[in-house]
């Protein structure tokens, strides 16, 4: 429902910084004398569960990261093939005594000092896979590590089976979130209009494209089911009970990297998402997640 309208504006914003505070608002491809309209958009469940996921799952990665630092290596099937890991982070020792990180991802060897296998801890050189400031809680607590990222994924998994819920039962999942036929018909053409940062305007603005719906199906209803199943495959109480679960991931192993790639995975949708937010309009994509109101663009200004 749309709830109020502006005027268009008599005269562009000049100056660098007045274009910068446009940009900042309206987004990249945004005509500031197009009259705009505000639209509530996310209702207040959306906004609850999606901030609470932002510090769920920040914690997650990073106390994930803490217990992947215990050992930097990564298999396929039931057990650990030291001699032949699929990924490892691993250090050398240069002719001077300097250490040099090696990330190894199959056949592939890459040069990550700094990064990945070897970096600074409190001005000393340690090896370790993922820096210290990528980790919590502290440069190297296991134990803690492992309590904070239990907790938090069972955070996770409420604030999840909330959403869903009231996803379904409000509608919104039939409405924004199932993927329809002309998303995947209409895709090659959405890809080229967010490459040229042409984003919708007017009614389109008001619902999902297909992109958004197709990618967040995919995060929330098979990447984020995967992370959970994974991550309690990698435990030995709950393969003795549910002795399933190894199978169903080809082993101990298999789920522990399945795990760690749905985790990147998430991080990469991250990237990608707030490069949008961005690119679309900062302050009001940022307002719409907190408030629920979005400005539109759309001609005349009408109340619909």
């Amino acid at each position: 429902m749309t709830i109020a309208s502006e005027p268009a504006n008599d005269h562009a914003p000049s100056g660098i910084g007045a274009r910068i505070l446009t940009f900042l608002k309206y987004g990249a491809n945004s005509d500031p004398n197009d009259p705009k309209v505000w639209f509530f958009r996310h209702p207040l469940f959306v906004r609850v569960t999606h901030w609470t996921n932002v510090i769920v799952l920040t914690v997650m990665l990073m106390s994930g990261l803490q217990i992947f630092n215990a050992h930097s290596a990564l298999y396929w099937g039931y057990q650990s093939d030291f001699d032949h890991p699929w990924i490892s982070m691993t250090a050398q020792q240069n002719d001077d005594g300097s250490l040099k990180g090696v990330t190894k991802v199959g056949p592939w060897h890459f040069d990550t000092t700094g990064w990945l296998g070897a970096s600074q801890v409190n001005g000393q050189w340690a090896v370790r896979g993922f820096p210290a400031w990528a980790t919590i809680p502290g440069p190297q607590w296991l134990a803690m590590g492992r309590l904070w990222h239990f907790f938090f994924a069972w955070l996770f998994v409420a604030n999840g089976v909330i959403f869903a819920s009231l996803a379904v039962y409000s509608g919104h999942f039939r409405r924004d979130l199932k993927p329809k036929v002309k998303d995947f018909t209409g895709l090659p053409a959405e890809i080229a209009h967010h490459a040229r940062l042409q984003f919708p305007k007017g009614e389109a603005a008001k619902s999902y494209n297909g992109i958004q719906r197709l990618t967040y199906f995919t995060v929330i209803f098979i990447i984020a089911p995967l992370i959970v199943l994974t991550g309690l495959t990698m435990s030995p109480t709950l393969d003795a009970a549910f002795p399933f679960l190894p199978w169903l991931f080809g082993g101990r192993q298999s789920a522990r990297t399945i795990h760690f790639l749905c985790a990147f995975s998430f991080v990469l949708f991250f990237v990608v998402h707030i490069v949008m937010v961005i690119l679309s309009g900062t302050w009001n994509n940022l307002r719409s997640m907190i408030t629920g109101r979005y400005e539109i663009e759309e001609p005349g200004g009408r109340n619909v």
